[in-house]
Protein backbone atom coordinates (compact mmCIF):
# COMPACT_ATOMS: atom_id res chain seq x y z
CA UNK A 1 0.00 0.00 0.00
CA UNK A 2 1.53 3.52 -0.90
CA UNK A 3 0.81 6.15 1.52
CA UNK A 4 1.06 9.81 0.40
CA UNK A 5 3.56 11.37 2.94
CA UNK A 6 5.11 14.66 2.32
CA UNK A 7 7.07 15.62 5.23
CA UNK A 8 9.26 17.99 3.51
CA UNK A 9 9.66 21.56 5.18
CA UNK A 10 8.23 24.57 3.69
CA UNK A 11 10.62 27.17 3.88
CA UNK A 12 9.14 29.99 6.06
CA UNK A 13 8.14 32.49 3.03
CA UNK A 14 5.66 29.40 2.12
CA UNK A 15 4.81 28.60 5.51
CA UNK A 16 1.08 28.53 5.78
CA UNK A 17 -0.37 30.65 8.98
CA UNK A 18 -2.17 28.18 11.54
CA UNK A 19 -5.15 30.52 10.88
CA UNK A 20 -4.94 29.55 7.31
CA UNK A 21 -4.32 25.51 8.36
CA UNK A 22 -7.26 25.22 10.37
CA UNK A 23 -9.46 27.25 8.36
CA UNK A 24 -10.58 24.23 6.21
CA UNK A 25 -11.02 22.40 9.51
CA UNK A 26 -13.43 25.24 11.35
CA UNK A 27 -15.43 25.15 8.33
CA UNK A 28 -15.92 21.54 7.59
CA UNK A 29 -16.79 20.88 11.62
CA UNK A 30 -19.47 23.79 10.94
CA UNK A 31 -20.80 22.01 7.71
CA UNK A 32 -20.96 18.44 9.54
CA UNK A 33 -22.55 20.18 12.89
CA UNK A 34 -25.48 21.77 10.35
CA UNK A 35 -25.60 18.21 8.65
CA UNK A 36 -26.20 16.45 11.96
CA UNK A 37 -28.57 18.84 12.94
CA UNK A 38 -30.72 19.25 9.87
CA UNK A 39 -30.22 15.58 8.33
CA UNK A 40 -29.64 13.58 11.54
CA UNK A 41 -28.86 10.01 11.01
CA UNK A 42 -29.38 10.24 7.29
CA UNK A 43 -26.40 12.98 7.22
CA UNK A 44 -24.20 10.24 5.72
CA UNK A 45 -25.91 9.39 2.95
CA UNK A 46 -24.89 12.51 0.66
CA UNK A 47 -24.82 15.61 2.52
CA UNK A 48 -21.78 14.69 4.69
CA UNK A 49 -19.92 13.95 1.43
CA UNK A 50 -20.68 17.50 0.13
CA UNK A 51 -19.15 19.21 3.43
CA UNK A 52 -15.65 17.05 3.04
CA UNK A 53 -16.04 17.92 -1.14
CA UNK A 54 -17.00 22.12 -0.16
CA UNK A 55 -13.73 21.88 3.01
CA UNK A 56 -11.58 19.94 0.44
CA UNK A 57 -12.21 23.09 -2.17
CA UNK A 58 -11.55 25.56 0.84
CA UNK A 59 -8.15 23.96 1.92
CA UNK A 60 -7.68 24.03 -2.05
CA UNK A 61 -8.32 27.52 -2.27
CA UNK A 62 -6.15 28.46 0.52
CA UNK A 63 -3.38 26.40 -1.23
CA UNK A 64 -3.14 27.78 -4.36
CA UNK A 65 -2.95 31.62 -2.03
CA UNK A 66 0.02 30.35 -0.49
CA UNK A 67 1.80 29.49 -3.57
CA UNK A 68 1.04 25.56 -3.40
CA UNK A 69 -0.13 24.88 -7.39
CA UNK A 70 -3.06 22.74 -8.01
CA UNK A 71 -1.21 19.81 -9.32
CA UNK A 72 0.80 19.68 -6.28
CA UNK A 73 -3.01 19.85 -4.48
CA UNK A 74 -4.22 17.41 -7.27
CA UNK A 75 -1.29 15.06 -7.51
CA UNK A 76 -1.97 14.94 -3.34
CA UNK A 77 -5.77 14.00 -3.36
CA UNK A 78 -4.80 10.88 -5.83
CA UNK A 79 -2.53 9.87 -4.14
CA UNK A 80 -4.43 9.62 -0.95
CA UNK A 81 -7.70 7.68 -2.97
CA UNK A 82 -5.15 5.54 -3.97
CA UNK A 83 -3.94 4.38 -0.72
CA UNK A 84 -7.31 3.50 -0.45
CA UNK A 85 -8.04 1.51 -3.33
CA UNK A 86 -7.21 -1.97 -1.26
CA UNK A 87 -9.87 -0.94 1.08
CA UNK A 88 -12.55 0.11 -1.31
CA UNK A 89 -12.03 -3.04 -3.42
CA UNK A 90 -12.28 -4.98 0.93
CA UNK A 91 -15.43 -2.92 0.99
CA UNK A 92 -17.31 -4.14 -2.14
CA UNK A 93 -16.56 -8.02 -1.55
CA UNK A 94 -17.44 -7.21 2.10
CA UNK A 95 -20.96 -6.58 0.29
CA UNK A 96 -21.08 -9.53 -2.06
CA UNK A 97 -19.99 -11.70 1.25
CA UNK A 98 -23.36 -10.28 3.04
CA UNK A 99 -25.15 -11.52 0.29
CA UNK A 100 -24.13 -15.14 -0.32
CA UNK A 101 -23.97 -15.81 3.29
CA UNK A 102 -27.72 -14.81 3.72
CA UNK A 103 -29.34 -16.67 0.90
CA UNK A 104 -26.71 -19.77 1.76
CA UNK A 105 -28.31 -19.79 5.40
CA UNK A 106 -24.90 -19.03 6.88
CA UNK A 107 -25.60 -15.74 9.03
CA UNK A 108 -29.09 -17.14 9.93
CA UNK A 109 -27.53 -20.19 11.50
CA UNK A 110 -25.05 -18.19 13.22
CA UNK A 111 -28.07 -16.57 14.69
CA UNK A 112 -30.21 -19.44 15.58
CA UNK A 113 -27.62 -21.19 17.00
CA UNK A 114 -26.26 -18.07 18.67
CA UNK A 115 -29.34 -17.71 20.08
CA UNK A 116 -29.98 -20.69 21.76
CA UNK A 117 -26.64 -20.77 23.48
CA UNK A 118 -26.02 -17.09 24.61
CA UNK A 119 -28.42 -15.12 26.89
CA UNK A 120 -29.15 -11.25 27.35
CA UNK A 121 -27.04 -11.16 31.13
CA UNK A 122 -23.47 -12.28 29.30
CA UNK A 123 -24.06 -11.46 25.56
CA UNK A 124 -21.90 -8.47 25.58
CA UNK A 125 -19.30 -10.27 27.46
CA UNK A 126 -19.35 -12.60 25.32
CA UNK A 127 -19.77 -11.11 21.60
CA UNK A 128 -16.34 -9.04 22.70
CA UNK A 129 -14.10 -11.93 23.51
CA UNK A 130 -15.20 -13.62 20.74
CA UNK A 131 -14.54 -11.03 18.16
CA UNK A 132 -11.34 -10.41 20.13
CA UNK A 133 -10.52 -14.15 19.83
CA UNK A 134 -11.41 -14.23 15.27
CA UNK A 135 -9.48 -11.20 15.39
CA UNK A 136 -6.44 -12.03 16.98
CA UNK A 137 -6.49 -15.42 15.05
CA UNK A 138 -7.12 -13.03 11.42
CA UNK A 139 -5.37 -10.02 11.99
CA UNK A 140 -8.46 -8.19 11.20
CA UNK A 141 -10.90 -6.60 12.49
CA UNK A 142 -13.02 -5.45 9.77
CA UNK A 143 -12.97 -9.41 8.56
CA UNK A 144 -14.25 -10.18 11.91
CA UNK A 145 -16.71 -7.11 12.16
CA UNK A 146 -18.03 -8.53 8.76
CA UNK A 147 -18.43 -12.06 9.54
CA UNK A 148 -19.19 -13.28 13.18
CA UNK A 149 -20.00 -9.40 13.85
CA UNK A 150 -22.58 -9.30 11.55
CA UNK A 151 -24.26 -12.46 13.30
CA UNK A 152 -23.85 -11.04 16.56
CA UNK A 153 -25.56 -8.24 15.89
CA UNK A 154 -28.39 -9.86 14.35
CA UNK A 155 -28.75 -12.56 17.79
CA UNK A 156 -28.26 -9.06 19.97
CA UNK A 157 -31.20 -7.55 17.86
CA UNK A 158 -33.08 -10.32 18.34
CA UNK A 159 -32.58 -10.36 22.20
CA UNK A 160 -33.98 -7.36 21.95
CA UNK A 161 -30.78 -5.53 22.78
CA UNK A 162 -29.58 -2.03 22.31
CA UNK A 163 -27.60 -1.92 18.77
CA UNK A 164 -25.66 0.67 20.08
CA UNK A 165 -23.93 -1.57 23.04
CA UNK A 166 -23.59 -4.53 20.62
CA UNK A 167 -21.92 -3.01 17.86
CA UNK A 168 -19.55 -1.19 20.58
CA UNK A 169 -18.44 -4.95 22.04
CA UNK A 170 -18.41 -6.19 18.81
CA UNK A 171 -16.27 -3.38 17.56
CA UNK A 172 -14.03 -3.61 20.82
CA UNK A 173 -13.09 -7.13 20.86
CA UNK A 174 -12.56 -6.93 16.72
CA UNK A 175 -9.94 -3.79 17.53
CA UNK A 176 -8.34 -5.27 20.50
CA UNK A 177 -7.29 -8.10 18.25
CA UNK A 178 -6.46 -6.44 15.67
CA UNK A 179 -4.08 -4.34 17.61
CA UNK A 180 -2.38 -7.39 19.33
CA UNK A 181 -2.05 -9.95 16.44
CA UNK A 182 1.35 -10.11 14.68
CA UNK A 183 -0.73 -10.63 11.35
CA UNK A 184 -2.47 -7.11 11.43
CA UNK A 185 -1.61 -4.56 8.73
CA UNK A 186 -1.13 -1.73 11.43
CA UNK A 187 0.60 -3.48 14.14
CA UNK A 188 3.37 -4.53 11.42
CA UNK A 189 3.03 -0.50 10.50
CA UNK A 190 3.62 1.12 13.46
CA UNK A 191 7.41 -0.42 14.63
CA UNK A 192 8.42 -0.06 11.11
CA UNK A 193 7.53 3.58 11.29
CA UNK A 194 8.70 3.62 14.93
CA UNK A 195 11.97 2.29 14.42
CA UNK A 196 11.87 -1.00 16.56
CA UNK A 197 10.66 -4.86 16.35
CA UNK A 198 7.40 -6.68 15.66
CA UNK A 199 7.54 -8.36 18.67
CA UNK A 200 8.96 -5.79 21.06
CA UNK A 201 6.25 -3.69 20.00
CA UNK A 202 3.51 -6.01 21.11
CA UNK A 203 5.26 -6.81 24.29
CA UNK A 204 5.10 -3.27 25.08
CA UNK A 205 1.25 -2.98 24.24
CA UNK A 206 0.37 -5.58 26.32
CA UNK A 207 1.02 -3.08 29.78
CA UNK A 208 -1.73 -0.89 28.32
CA UNK A 209 -3.91 -2.42 26.19
CA UNK A 210 -4.49 -5.37 28.93
CA UNK A 211 -5.70 -2.95 31.61
CA UNK A 212 -7.75 -1.19 28.83
CA UNK A 213 -9.41 -4.76 27.68
CA UNK A 214 -10.37 -5.55 31.05
CA UNK A 215 -11.98 -2.49 31.85
CA UNK A 216 -14.10 -3.06 28.71
CA UNK A 217 -15.10 -6.50 29.85
CA UNK A 218 -15.80 -5.06 33.22
CA UNK A 219 -18.22 -2.29 31.74
CA UNK A 220 -20.07 -5.12 29.42
CA UNK A 221 -20.58 -7.40 32.02
CA UNK A 222 -21.86 -4.84 34.30
CA UNK A 223 -23.94 -3.46 31.13
CA UNK A 224 -25.46 -6.86 30.48
CA UNK A 225 -26.42 -7.92 33.88
CA UNK A 226 -28.30 -4.66 34.51
CA UNK A 227 -30.04 -5.53 31.67
CA UNK A 228 -30.28 -2.42 28.02
CA UNK A 229 -33.02 -4.00 26.24
CA UNK A 230 -36.01 -5.71 26.10
CA UNK A 231 -35.86 -9.56 26.42
CA UNK A 232 -38.84 -11.55 25.65
CA UNK A 233 -38.17 -15.37 25.63
CA UNK A 234 -41.34 -16.30 23.65
CA UNK A 235 -39.97 -13.83 21.13
CA UNK A 236 -36.61 -15.55 20.72
CA UNK A 237 -38.24 -18.97 20.62
CA UNK A 238 -40.83 -17.27 17.74
CA UNK A 239 -37.59 -16.40 15.80
CA UNK A 240 -35.79 -19.18 15.80
CA UNK A 241 -38.65 -21.05 14.70
CA UNK A 242 -39.42 -19.17 11.94
CA UNK A 243 -35.06 -19.61 11.09
CA UNK A 244 -35.75 -22.93 11.06
CA UNK A 245 -38.77 -23.29 9.01
CA UNK A 246 -37.27 -20.25 6.17
CA UNK A 247 -33.48 -22.07 5.85
CA UNK A 248 -32.71 -25.16 5.88
CA UNK A 249 -30.50 -24.90 9.16
CA UNK A 250 -27.36 -27.48 9.92
CA UNK A 251 -23.84 -26.99 10.57
CA UNK A 252 -22.53 -28.05 8.15
CA UNK A 253 -22.54 -24.07 6.91
CA UNK A 254 -20.36 -23.08 9.47
CA UNK A 255 -17.25 -25.08 7.13
CA UNK A 256 -17.62 -21.45 5.00
CA UNK A 257 -16.61 -19.01 7.77
CA UNK A 258 -14.53 -21.20 9.18
CA UNK A 259 -12.58 -21.87 5.71
CA UNK A 260 -12.29 -18.31 5.50
CA UNK A 261 -11.04 -17.43 8.97
CA UNK A 262 -8.38 -20.15 8.25
CA UNK A 263 -7.56 -18.50 4.54
CA UNK A 264 -6.68 -15.18 6.79
CA UNK A 265 -4.86 -17.06 9.44
CA UNK A 266 -2.57 -19.09 6.98
CA UNK A 267 -1.62 -15.53 5.29
CA UNK A 268 -3.86 -14.88 2.92
CA UNK A 269 -4.42 -11.74 1.91
CA UNK A 270 -8.11 -10.55 2.44
CA UNK A 271 -9.26 -9.87 -0.90
CA UNK A 272 -9.09 -13.35 -2.38
CA UNK A 273 -10.06 -14.57 0.94
CA UNK A 274 -13.28 -12.99 0.98
CA UNK A 275 -13.92 -13.81 -2.40
CA UNK A 276 -13.42 -17.35 -2.11
CA UNK A 277 -15.90 -17.01 0.81
CA UNK A 278 -18.67 -14.84 -0.92
CA UNK A 279 -18.17 -17.95 -4.03
CA UNK A 280 -18.73 -20.44 -1.84
CA UNK A 281 -21.56 -19.12 0.09
CA UNK A 282 -23.06 -19.10 -3.65
CA UNK A 283 -22.15 -22.31 -3.46
CA UNK A 284 -23.70 -23.55 -0.49
CA UNK A 285 -26.74 -21.79 -1.10
CA UNK A 286 -26.96 -23.93 -4.65
CA UNK A 287 -26.51 -27.03 -2.28
CA UNK A 288 -29.11 -26.34 0.98
CA UNK A 289 -31.26 -23.40 -0.15
CA UNK A 290 -32.89 -24.17 -2.90
CA UNK A 291 -36.41 -22.67 -2.06
CA UNK A 292 -34.51 -19.37 -1.28
CA UNK A 293 -32.73 -20.13 -4.79
CA UNK A 294 -36.06 -20.00 -6.33
CA UNK A 295 -37.23 -16.65 -4.73
CA UNK A 296 -34.13 -14.44 -5.21
CA UNK A 297 -34.16 -15.89 -8.42
CA UNK A 298 -37.39 -14.84 -9.20
CA UNK A 299 -37.27 -11.54 -7.33
CA UNK A 300 -33.98 -10.48 -10.01
CA UNK A 301 -36.39 -11.85 -13.19
CA UNK A 302 -39.01 -9.38 -12.52
CA UNK A 303 -41.25 -12.05 -10.75
CA UNK A 304 -41.19 -14.98 -13.28
CA UNK A 305 -40.50 -18.35 -12.00
CA UNK A 306 -38.14 -20.26 -13.46
CA UNK A 307 -37.67 -23.96 -14.79
CA UNK A 308 -34.19 -24.38 -14.55
CA UNK A 309 -32.53 -25.38 -11.48
CA UNK A 310 -29.00 -23.99 -12.92
CA UNK A 311 -30.61 -20.82 -14.48
CA UNK A 312 -32.00 -20.35 -11.08
CA UNK A 313 -28.93 -20.44 -9.11
CA UNK A 314 -26.86 -18.57 -11.44
CA UNK A 315 -29.41 -15.21 -11.37
CA UNK A 316 -29.30 -15.88 -8.14
CA UNK A 317 -25.81 -15.79 -6.71
CA UNK A 318 -24.93 -13.16 -8.81
CA UNK A 319 -27.89 -10.74 -7.99
CA UNK A 320 -26.89 -11.66 -4.14
CA UNK A 321 -23.40 -10.84 -4.97
CA UNK A 322 -24.33 -7.47 -6.80
CA UNK A 323 -27.25 -6.41 -5.35
CA UNK A 324 -29.80 -5.97 -2.13
CA UNK A 325 -30.72 -9.58 -1.14
CA UNK A 326 -33.92 -9.50 0.59
CA UNK A 327 -35.27 -13.30 2.16
CA UNK A 328 -38.78 -13.68 1.85
CA UNK A 329 -40.91 -15.68 5.26
CA UNK A 330 -43.19 -18.07 4.16
CA UNK A 331 -47.09 -16.94 4.84
CA UNK A 332 -48.52 -17.98 8.03
CA UNK A 333 -45.46 -18.69 9.48
CA UNK A 334 -44.73 -15.49 11.16
CA UNK A 335 -46.66 -13.12 13.22
CA UNK A 336 -46.12 -8.82 11.91
CA UNK A 337 -43.88 -8.13 15.19
CA UNK A 338 -41.47 -11.25 14.32
CA UNK A 339 -41.48 -9.98 10.61
CA UNK A 340 -40.65 -6.38 11.46
CA UNK A 341 -37.61 -7.87 13.90
CA UNK A 342 -36.59 -9.99 11.37
CA UNK A 343 -36.66 -7.59 8.15
CA UNK A 344 -33.30 -6.00 8.77
CA UNK A 345 -31.92 -9.34 9.56
CA UNK A 346 -33.20 -11.17 6.65
CA UNK A 347 -31.56 -8.98 3.52
CA UNK A 348 -28.37 -7.62 2.86
CA UNK A 349 -26.91 -5.03 0.56
CA UNK A 350 -24.89 -6.78 -1.78
CA UNK A 351 -22.08 -4.83 -3.85
CA UNK A 352 -24.47 -1.71 -4.45
CA UNK A 353 -24.92 -1.36 -0.28
CA UNK A 354 -21.82 -0.30 0.23
CA UNK A 355 -21.20 2.45 -2.63
CA UNK A 356 -22.46 5.12 -0.42
CA UNK A 357 -19.77 4.09 2.11
CA UNK A 358 -17.21 4.29 -0.97
CA UNK A 359 -18.46 7.70 -1.90
CA UNK A 360 -17.77 9.02 1.73
CA UNK A 361 -14.38 7.41 1.99
CA UNK A 362 -13.24 9.20 -1.41
CA UNK A 363 -14.74 12.58 -0.11
CA UNK A 364 -12.74 12.32 3.24
CA UNK A 365 -9.56 10.86 1.46
CA UNK A 366 -9.93 13.86 -0.96
CA UNK A 367 -10.10 16.40 2.15
CA UNK A 368 -7.01 14.75 3.76
CA UNK A 369 -5.16 14.76 0.29
CA UNK A 370 -5.59 18.18 0.07
CA UNK A 371 -5.06 19.59 3.79
CA UNK A 372 -1.48 17.26 3.28
CA UNK A 373 -0.68 18.75 -0.21
CA UNK A 374 -0.78 21.97 1.22
CA UNK A 375 1.10 21.82 4.28
CA UNK A 376 -1.84 22.39 6.37
CA UNK A 377 -1.55 19.18 8.71
CA UNK A 378 2.31 19.35 9.17
CA UNK A 379 1.83 23.02 10.33
CA UNK A 380 -0.58 21.90 12.82
CA UNK A 381 1.26 19.42 14.42
CA UNK A 382 4.23 21.71 14.20
CA UNK A 383 2.50 23.84 16.12
CA UNK A 384 1.66 21.08 18.84
CA UNK A 385 5.31 19.96 18.97
CA UNK A 386 5.87 23.16 20.39
CA UNK A 387 4.23 22.25 23.31
CA UNK A 388 6.42 19.66 24.26
CA UNK A 389 8.05 20.04 27.65
CA UNK A 390 8.06 16.24 28.85
CA UNK A 391 8.29 12.77 28.26
CA UNK A 392 4.75 12.54 29.46
CA UNK A 393 3.33 15.20 27.07
CA UNK A 394 5.19 13.59 24.34
CA UNK A 395 3.37 11.24 24.60
CA UNK A 396 0.33 12.99 24.93
CA UNK A 397 0.90 14.73 22.11
CA UNK A 398 1.35 12.08 19.66
CA UNK A 399 -1.60 10.71 20.97
CA UNK A 400 -3.39 13.69 20.56
CA UNK A 401 -1.92 14.25 16.71
CA UNK A 402 -2.99 10.56 16.07
CA UNK A 403 -6.89 11.57 16.76
CA UNK A 404 -6.19 14.88 15.19
CA UNK A 405 -5.20 13.04 11.80
CA UNK A 406 -7.95 10.29 11.82
CA UNK A 407 -10.36 13.48 11.86
CA UNK A 408 -8.56 15.20 9.35
CA UNK A 409 -6.64 13.03 6.88
CA UNK A 410 -9.72 10.40 7.25
CA UNK A 411 -7.33 7.55 6.98
CA UNK A 412 -5.91 5.65 10.29
CA UNK A 413 -2.54 4.35 8.22
CA UNK A 414 -1.59 8.38 7.49
CA UNK A 415 -2.67 8.97 11.39
CA UNK A 416 0.05 6.11 11.87
CA UNK A 417 2.57 6.63 9.39
CA UNK A 418 2.55 10.91 9.74
CA UNK A 419 3.34 11.19 13.64
CA UNK A 420 5.20 8.37 13.32
CA UNK A 421 7.56 10.33 11.23
CA UNK A 422 7.18 13.23 12.77
CA UNK A 423 8.11 12.56 16.23
CA UNK A 424 10.67 9.67 15.59
CA UNK A 425 13.56 12.34 16.41
CA UNK A 426 11.87 14.03 19.55
CA UNK A 427 11.30 11.11 21.56
CA UNK A 428 15.47 10.01 20.59
CA UNK A 429 15.74 13.29 22.05
CA UNK A 430 13.81 12.56 25.21
CA UNK A 431 15.82 9.15 25.81
CA UNK A 432 12.98 7.22 24.77
CA UNK A 433 12.60 3.65 23.03
CA UNK A 434 11.48 3.99 19.89
CA UNK A 435 8.64 0.91 21.00
CA UNK A 436 6.89 3.62 23.35
CA UNK A 437 6.38 5.86 20.02
CA UNK A 438 5.15 2.71 17.92
CA UNK A 439 3.03 1.83 21.45
CA UNK A 440 1.17 5.55 21.18
CA UNK A 441 0.69 5.05 17.17
CA UNK A 442 -1.36 1.87 18.02
CA UNK A 443 -2.93 2.85 21.28
CA UNK A 444 -4.14 6.12 19.89
CA UNK A 445 -4.54 5.75 15.86
CA UNK A 446 -5.41 2.70 14.96
CA UNK A 447 -8.47 2.39 17.70
CA UNK A 448 -9.99 5.67 17.56
CA UNK A 449 -10.19 5.64 13.65
CA UNK A 450 -13.60 3.92 14.21
CA UNK A 451 -14.85 6.50 16.35
CA UNK A 452 -14.70 9.00 13.35
CA UNK A 453 -17.60 9.07 11.26
CA UNK A 454 -16.10 10.32 7.86
CA UNK A 455 -13.10 8.02 8.78
CA UNK A 456 -12.26 4.92 6.36
CA UNK A 457 -12.60 2.68 9.07
CA UNK A 458 -15.63 4.52 10.58
CA UNK A 459 -17.67 4.38 7.04
CA UNK A 460 -16.70 0.81 6.72
CA UNK A 461 -17.80 -0.28 9.86
CA UNK A 462 -20.99 1.66 9.50
CA UNK A 463 -21.66 0.57 6.51
CA UNK A 464 -20.91 -3.22 7.43
CA UNK A 465 -23.28 -3.37 10.51
CA UNK A 466 -25.75 -1.05 9.10
CA UNK A 467 -25.58 0.81 12.65
CA UNK A 468 -24.46 4.84 12.43
CA UNK A 469 -21.28 5.68 13.79
CA UNK A 470 -22.63 8.16 16.32
CA UNK A 471 -24.48 5.38 17.61
CA UNK A 472 -22.15 3.27 17.88
CA UNK A 473 -19.32 4.98 19.18
CA UNK A 474 -20.53 6.19 22.69
CA UNK A 475 -20.27 2.21 23.46
CA UNK A 476 -16.50 1.24 21.87
CA UNK A 477 -15.51 1.26 25.08
CA UNK A 478 -11.97 -0.10 24.86
CA UNK A 479 -11.37 2.22 21.90
CA UNK A 480 -12.20 4.98 24.29
CA UNK A 481 -10.45 3.29 27.00
CA UNK A 482 -7.00 2.45 24.71
CA UNK A 483 -5.52 6.57 24.02
CA UNK A 484 -6.09 7.64 27.90
CA UNK A 485 -4.70 4.60 28.64
CA UNK A 486 -1.44 5.25 27.03
CA UNK A 487 -1.89 9.25 27.79
CA UNK A 488 -1.78 7.65 31.81
CA UNK A 489 1.17 5.67 31.53
CA UNK A 490 3.03 8.49 29.66
CA UNK A 491 2.32 10.91 32.28
CA UNK A 492 2.81 8.26 35.64
CA UNK A 493 6.51 6.96 34.22
CA UNK A 494 4.72 3.62 34.17
CA UNK A 495 6.70 0.91 31.32
CA UNK A 496 7.70 3.90 29.62
CA UNK A 497 11.23 2.47 28.42
CA UNK A 498 14.58 4.21 27.81
CA UNK A 499 16.52 4.92 25.27
CA UNK A 500 19.45 1.79 25.00
CA UNK A 501 22.62 3.81 24.08
CA UNK A 502 24.73 2.03 22.03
Amino acid sequence: MTLFVNLNPLSPSERPSLLQALSPIIILIGLLTANVYFFGEDSSYGSNQIALLLAAAVAGFIGIYTKISWTTIYEGIVESISSAMGAIIILLFIGALAGTWLMSGIVPAMIYYGLKVLSPEIFLLASCVICAVVSVATGSSWSTIATVGIALLGIGEALGMSEGWVAGSIISGAYFGDKMSPLSDTTNLAPAVAGTDLFTHIRHMVWTTGPSIIISLIVFTIVGFQGNGEYDPSRVTELTMIMDKTFNITPFLFLVPLLVILLIVKKMPAIPALMIGSLLGGLFAFIYQPDIVAQIARDAHGGHALSNYFQQSYIAILASLMQETVITIPEGVASPEAEEALSSLLSAGGMSGMLNTIWLILCALSFGGAMQACGFLKRITDGLLAMVNSAGSLIATTAGTCVFFNITASDQYLAIVVPGKMYAQAYEDYDLAPENLSRTLEDSGTVTSVLIPWNTCGVAQSGVLGVAVLAFAPYCIFNWVSPLMTILFGYMGWKVTPLQKK
